[in-house]
């Protein structure tokens, strides 16, 4: 039987939440369409959270479970989720109830204007200033700047995609917060709703404000893989031609010092500086064209697996 609804849930260590959680998210989907799934993806969990959804899987056919060998990140969590994920409109949250389901019928209408991927914009974040919010402004202030997408808050896990956006894309590290980017990128058209951010109830952030920090590295690479992976001798040839020729303007300027106005060199720091310059600026044109004979030769690895699962229980509707 083929689902219209997938909510894909990466959960890690949250056993005093996942009660609550499927209770709200159960309650939400029933609401909206009988056919729905619940995926449930243990990052690595520690405590009682395996047995615990193995127990919802076991009561509820819309259950189903996907447990990871260990802890891979959200962005490995989201991608096995999306993998093994049915219908034809996919849901991802986070599973420490900060994010209320009850949101969801409000992304699902405006995906129903047309767009291809709604993200959640938690405006009145719950959050403490300066672990989380102050290094979440500016990487989403940066993720704006390169990625050219007004959205405010890259963030949010609590998004509607359509199934079609997701495929063939390839998250790690931290990728999954500037998915709305990479989809961009490709052309889909996306929005961004205010959703309501809750106090967390239970337990502790799993991340910190290394996770940001993170993250904006992977954007910042990701912008650039994006503009410059088939042509990599536009950024690298750029760069060293830019380079290499001022470090031989300012040599040639060094040699009619000495030609004509016996100027010593030997103890001249420019002197160092223009050849060091000559040098970099070869070695980048060197690495733009390595760049150009790899990219002719292999392509992106799309379907890489960066996770091992070690479990899959499915929902008896997907058997």
């Amino acid at each position: 039987m083929e689902l219209k609804y997938s909510v894909v849930i990466p959960v890690f260590n949250e056993e005093q939440n996942l009660q609550e959680l499927y209770a709200s998210v159960s309650k939400t989907m029933s609401k909206i369409s009988k056919d729905y799934r619940i995926v449930f993806v243990d990052d690595g969990s520690t405590d009682g959270t395996a047995p615990m959804l193995k127990d919802l899987h076991g009561l509820d056919d819309h259950v189903a479970v996907i447990r990871l060998r260990k802890r891979y990140g959200q962005s490995a969590a989201l991608t096995a989720g999306f993998r093994h994920a049915s219908g034809d409109i996919i849901i991802s949250m986070d599973g420490d109830l900060q994010d209320s389901p009850n949101e969801i019928p409000l992304l699902l209408e405006k995906l129903g204007e047309g767009y291809d991927l709604v993200c959640g914009w938690r405006k009145d974040r719950r959050d403490p200033f300066f672990s989380k919010k102050l290094p979440s402004l500016l990487s989403n202030w940066l993720a704006r700047r390169l990625s050219g997408i007004p959205i405010h808050d890259f963030g949010c896990t609590l998004r509607v995609y359509r199934r079609n956006v997701l495929q063939g894309l390839t998250i790690y590290g931290e990728l999954h917060r500037f998915l709305p980017a990479l989809i961009a990128w490709k052309g889909y058209r996306i929005a961004e709703v205010e959703v309501r951010h809750h106090t967390r109830k239970h337990g502790r952030s799993k991340y910190g404000v290394g996770r940001i920090f993170r993250g904006t590295i992977d954007i910042v690479t990701s912008f650039l893989l994006e503009r410059y992976l088939s042509r990599p001798m536009h950024l690298f040839g750029l760069f060293g031609f830019v380079v290499g020729v001022t470090g031989f303007v300012l040599g040639l300027y060094l040699v009619v010092l000495k030609l004509f106005f016996g100027v010593p060199l030997g103890e001249r720091p420019a002197l160092l500086l223009s050849v060091l310059m000559i040098v970099a600026g070869m070695q980048s044109a060197m690495i733009g064209l390595i760049g150009e004979m790899l990219t002719r030769y292999q392509v992106e690895e799309e379907s890489k697996v960066f996770y091992e699962i070690e479990e899959t229980l499915c929902s008896h509707q997907a058997r």
